[in-house]
This record gives C-alpha cells, sequence and structure tokens, in this order.
C-alpha cells in the first residue's frame, strides 16, 4: 500500500520517475505528444511489491533508475532526449547475447530488445524479430491492461557496478497473441548488471532471466480465434509444444 508521504507527493508528479518533473522544455520529442502517466502501474506496484525500501537508499535509488529509463526507452524518440544513459557508450547485454547500442535498443523498443532470441523460429514463443516497436507494446499492453509491474528484491553492489535482483509481474486480463487471459499474476525474476558513469547514467546494462517464466503463463490457454487459417493451425501447435517444454529460451 502506498504510503501517507508517497500520497501526499503524487499530487505533485510521479514519485517513481521524477525526471519527468523536469521535463518543462518543448525540446523533448515524446512518441504520443506529450509525457506518459503510470497512475494504473504505480498502483500495481504499491499493491503487489513485496519490499518496501528506506527513501534515499541504494535499493530505492536503483528502482527508480531503471523505472526512469524504461519509462525514457518507451516514451522518447529520441536518444538525445535521455537523461539516464550515456548515449555515446551505452550497451543493453540480455542472457548473454551481443550487446545492442541505444539506437538499437531505442528502435526495437523494450519487449523486443528483451525477448529476441537466437533459437530457430519453430521454437520461438515470440518472434521479436517480426515485431515492430509498436506492435510489441500493443500486445503487451493487451495483456497487461493495469501494466507490467517491477521491482528491486536486492543490491548486491553500488555504483560504478550495480548488480541487483528484480521481480517484474502484471495480471494477464487481456488477450495476448490471441491466446484468452486467465486472469491470473504472471511474474518472472531476472539478475541485472549496471554500469553507471559518474553522473549515474547507464552506459552498460546487463540482464538475466528466463523467458520462458513469462510466457509459461501468457500461452496456457488455446487461441480464442473462432477461425483460423492451416499456416496458423501449425503455428498455434509450435506455439503449445514450445510452452508444453518451457519454452526453450538460449543465449
Amino acid at each position: 500500500m502506498a504510503t501517507a508521504e508517497e500520497a501526499l507527493m503524487k499530487k505533485s508528479g510521479d514519485i517513481y520517475r521524477s525526471i519527468l518533473h523536469d521535463e518543462a522544455d518543448n525540446t523533448t520529442q515524446w512518441r504520443h505528444g506529450a509525457p506518459p502517466t503510470y497512475d494504473s502501474v504505480n498502483q500495481l506496484f504499491e499493491e503487489g511489491r513485496t519490499k518496501e525500501w528506506p527513501k534515499g537508499s541504494l535499493e530505492e535509488v536503483v528502482q527508480n533508475a531503471i523505472k526512469s529509463w524504461e519509462m525514457e526507452l518507451s516514451h522518447k524518440t529520441r536518444l538525445q532526449d535521455f537523461k539516464t544513459i550515456n548515449p555515446d557508450k551505452f550497451k543493453l547485454i540480455v542472457n548473454g547475447r551481443k550487446g545492442l547500442s541505444g539506437e538499437e535498443t531505442l528502435g526495437l523498443g523494450s519487449y523486443n530488445a528483451l525477448l529476441k532470441s537466437s533459437l530457430p523460429k519453430e521454437f520461438q514463443c515470440y518472434k521479436a524479430d517480426e515485431e515492430s516497436f509498436e506492435s510489441s507494446h500493443d500486445a503487451f499492453r493487451s495483456a497487461f491492461p493495469r501494466g507490467f509491474a517491477w521491482e528491486v528484491l536486492s543490491v548486491y553492489s553500488g555504483p560504478p557496478v550495480i548488480s541487483f535482483k528484480f521481480r517484474h509481474w502484471g495480471f494477464f486480463e487481456g488477450p495476448f497473441k490471441g491466446h484468452a487471459p486467465t486472469g491470473e499474476k504472471v511474474e518472472f525474476l531476472g539478475l541485472g548488471v549496471l554500469q553507471v558513469d559518474e553522473s549515474l547514467r547507464a552506459e552498460e546494462v546487463e540482464i538475466y532471466y528466463d523467458p520462458a517464466e513469462l510466457f509459461g503463463g501468457l500461452l496456457k490457454e488455446p487461441l480464442i480465434s473462432p477461425s483460423r487459417s492451416e499456416s496458423e493451425d501449425n503455428t498455434v501447435d509450435v506455439a503449445a509444444a514450445a510452452a508444453a517444454h518451457g519454452c526453450p529460451f538460449s543465449k
């Protein structure tokens, strides 16, 4: 639950993404024309979090920094407008795969960047290479209408190399790629390593997690389309087989 202090601060802006308060200039280019609001996912976060970190603690700083970075990645269209990263050095590495530059990450979007896979297409539960920035966000907004909350569980080392454990969760209350929602909580855990500069801007982000924890919850139900072509049926069979085998994602 939100504390009295948090409720009071909400009147003046987002308490988890304070850089939104500093966006007074008109030069920032927003993907949807204006800064976003996070009221729904903030409520989900406050109702479902397992940790409440002291104000000013390293854990709170890291948690809010990642939330702010995700906000910029999802809602800003130019890397030059980012305040959370060093655009000249930034690299995102997921599950040990080849690192993505800032421009590559921005072009793909957060979901596609995190869900890229080198597995053969027939074993992929989600084909990031076939998704656009917009289609990927539409798919997960549909699945998690209240948002996809994120929290820091532990921080193991401080800057300039910050290592941490995190939790990501939401309620599967809308269809995902034609699969019926279950209404159940879907969540996964992961580890991250964040290298920052003297201004605490991210230079390199490493994320490690098991995508099967995510897709195991999203692919439980059969497709809800009333009619399917033969090629669609084949896709369903492959997705079901992949889900049954734990979505064997790897590097």
